[in-house]
């Protein structure tokens, strides 16, 4: 049985490979495709660099680092410095990113919605969208005192079983579905407290389908504890959810009145995409 949606082992924060899942592939001989990613993430992980730089970055070939960043260049995905003699990310990529967050609908109204529940609560706070089979991390706002959960940043989806949002999610698929992104169990435990057993995973998830909301305790990261509620459809299908996270004692006399500030943002949100208007 497939496990795409878990990742083994019980680190959280653990190198995986590029669909998100288990460790990265060895791969001696890279394609034309993969070398042009990795001097375009060189860029985005470092900022501006030189074509040595960039080489030592990607182990590529000084001359094969300039053939590609000029190809990139061609089509705007870098810009030459060329009194710096550096290259940097180019206008492109800032047009897809745009197109990638209107597509998952990470308008400024949302974004808002989330900022002001992060203000509110002082927890980090997340907006997730359902794409097929995945449950996918699209916006985070936290701040220093109240970090969010490493690594969710924008694109995380991995063990669902072990996250309040991904948890969210797999209330909403029936058992054959669950089985197809999970696999049959027992399922990886990122901390002692992760539910690894199939049959009590799903017991939680019909609570967590009955009351709308699902909490998770130290079942990603050991001394937080997170919350998400769904945004749904006028015809009640499931296509997101907002959470959020913090230390197991930030929730300490108001773990009723957060999760009243998180229904009623999500309640906002779900209006935003079903009507257009906040």
């Amino acid at each position: 049985m497939s496990q795409s949606g878990v990742v083994s082992g019980g680190d959280p924060n653990a190198e995986r490979g590029p669909d998100g899942f288990g460790p990265p592939p060895r791969d001696p001989k890279p394609g034309p495709l993969k070398r042009a990613v990795a001097v375009i993430d060189a860029i985005a992980a470092h900022g501006s660099s030189t074509a040595k730089e960039l080489s030592e970055h990607t182990g590529l070939p000084l001359p094969t680092v300039y053939r590609i960043a000029n190809e990139l260049c061609g089509v705007d995905y870098l810009v030459h410095l060329r009194s710096e003699k550096r290259f940097a990310l180019g206008y492109a990529l800032h047009d897809l990113a745009v197109r990638l967050h209107d597509d998952l609908g990470v308008v400024p109204q949302v974004r808002r919605e989330i900022a002001a529940l992060q203000q509110t609560t002082g927890m980090a706070t997340y907006l997730a969208i359902h794409r097929g089979m995945d449950f996918v991390i699209v916006h985070v706002v936290d701040s220093p005192a109240c970090r969010r959960l490493r690594p969710m940043t924008f694109g995380f989806r991995e063990n669902p079983h072990a996250t309040a949002f991904g948890k969210l999610g797999l209330s909403d698929l029936d058992p054959a579905a669950r089985r197809e992104l999970l696999g049959d169990g027992p399922f990886p435990a990122l901390t002692p407290h992760t539910l690894t057993d199939p049959d009590e995973l799903a017991a939680e998830l019909d609570s967590i389908g009955a009351d709308g909301v699902a909490w998770e305790t130290e079942e990603f990261t050991v001394g937080t504890r997170c919350a998400a509620v769904p945004l749904r459809t006028e015809l009640g299908t499931l296509i997101g959810s907002v959470a959020l996270s913090a230390p197991v004692a930030a929730y300490a006399g108001r773990t009723t009145h957060v999760e009243h500030l998180l229904r009623a943002t999500a309640a906002r949100v779900s209006r935003f995409y079903r009507l257009g208007t906040p």
